[in-house]
């Protein structure tokens, strides 16, 4: 970082009073600053600034390679800001960065939370079922919203959906001269704010979050019975171990619930299904549990859908599994990769047993019954039993 040609600058409600020395002498040498029309004013740019693009688009700045040059962000650049997704179109030597303190450090500062337990969102370009995983009694938030009326959005879905009691922060202007602060009860939010409203935290309360055992419960899901039941797909999550991070191919994914649990572990899923109607119960699915920038479903027949998607760490085939399917599966699992198939079928009971032999790994019989009524007694009722073998590459 020799002479880098761009500055990435964080900038808070107080304007140029909060920069360090560093921040204000590269904003005076710039020739051109970018920012929103809030931070052009803040820093008092005059002629030199040059208000971001909608959507944003970094190729604004390149454009300006080689030539003395700052960008404005709201407080920390690289949380929930434009500095990474500068950063990685530049080589290093070509920027520095001086961020101020965000928006969350803030909000926590002036609400005596512990920032390191708080779950900080992003919700301003979001929906708010991302929130879903991490809602629970006790649970607090702060998210980053569009503006005033995102904040009564916010509380109303929030009292829609059983959580009308959690206190409610509306935080605006935090460190400067407007700063204002208020708290609410959710279900008694009066309404719109007006103005640019920058976050609102949440202290979640009288709601029921969703657990984080595998296996939940059928009844979440949208489906029309094509469904990996609860305690079968226990065993499919345990077999296929989640890891933050990996990508899990779902083939003939039915509801999605697999994918579902799978992308709650913080990993990706591509959900394959052959049926329109079903995929559009998966999309449903991955929108009530706030996971559509983790669940993408491809509509198609595999082993031909699989052909132009990235390679999988561990792949789960809920059923249907043939030689072509297998094959084309195993030549595209990397060493370390998983593969989890079940079958209730004889035939590919038969071809399961052969792959085992072929193969290693485990093969399980799962048998499962139910308590149901018999008359004036109870007697239990046998599901379908599932064969499932489980691999890795």
């Amino acid at each position: 970082m020799a002479d880098p040609w761009l500055t990435i600058i964080g900038i808070g409600e107080d304007g140029l009073t909060g920069l360090s020395d560093a921040s204000r002498k590269a904003l005076a040498s710039a020739e051109t600053v970018f920012g929103g029309e809030r931070h052009l004013a803040l820093a008092d740019v005059g002629s030199r600034g040059r208000a971001w693009p909608v959507p944003f688009n970094a190729d604004i700045v390149l454009s300006c390679r080689g030539r003395p040059t700052a960008v404005l962000a709201s407080g920390d650049p690289f949380w929930h800001g434009a500095g990474a997704g500068l950063a990685e179109r530049l080589d290093p030597s070509e920027w520095i960065a001086h961020p101020a303190p965000s928006t969350f450090s803030l909000a926590a500062a002036r609400l005596g939370w512990r920032l390191e337990s708080i779950a900080c969102l992003g919700l301003h370009a979001a929906p708010f079922e991302r929130l879903v995983p991490y809602l629970a009694p006790g649970a607090r938030i702060i998210c980053l919203v569009r503006g005033g009326k995102a904040a009564g959005d916010l509380a109303r879905w929030l009292t829609e959906r059983g959580w009308g009691g959690s206190a409610f922060w509306t935080l605006a202007a935090l460190g400067g001269p407007r700063e204002a602060i208020a708290e609410h009860r959710a279900d008694c939010f009066a309404g719109d704010l007006a103005g640019n409203l920058v976050a609102v935290a949440v202290a979640a309360k009288d709601g029921k979050g969703i657990p984080r055992s595998s296996g939940l419960s059928d009844d979440l899901f949208a489906h029309d019975g094509q469904i990996t039941k609860r305690p079968v797909r226990a065993l499919a999550l345990s077999a296929l171990a989640p890891r933050p991070g990996e990508r899990l191919w779902d083939i003939g994914a039915g509801s999605g619930s697999i994918s579902v649990e799978w992308a709650l572990c913080d990993g990706t899923a591509i959900a394959i299904e052959t049926r329109e109607d079903r995929a559009a119960n998966i999309r449903a699915n991955a929108a009530a549990f706030g996971l559509t920038h983790r669940i993408t479903v491809v509509t198609g027949q595999a082993p031909e859908a699989l052909a132009p998607l990235d390679a999988p760490d561990a792949v789960f085939v809920g059923g249907g599994l043939d030689r072509a399917m297998f094959d084309a599966i195993w030549l595209r699992l990397a060493p370390g990769a998983r593969l989890v198939a079940h079958s209730v079928t004889l035939e590919t009971e038969a071809l399961l047993g052969e792959l085992h032999q072929q193969h290693g790994g485990e093969l399980m019989r799962v048998e499962i019954a139910y308590a149901a009524p018999l008359g004036r007694y109870r007697s239990w009722g046998a599901a379908r039993p599932v064969l499932q073998w489980s691999v890795v590459r």
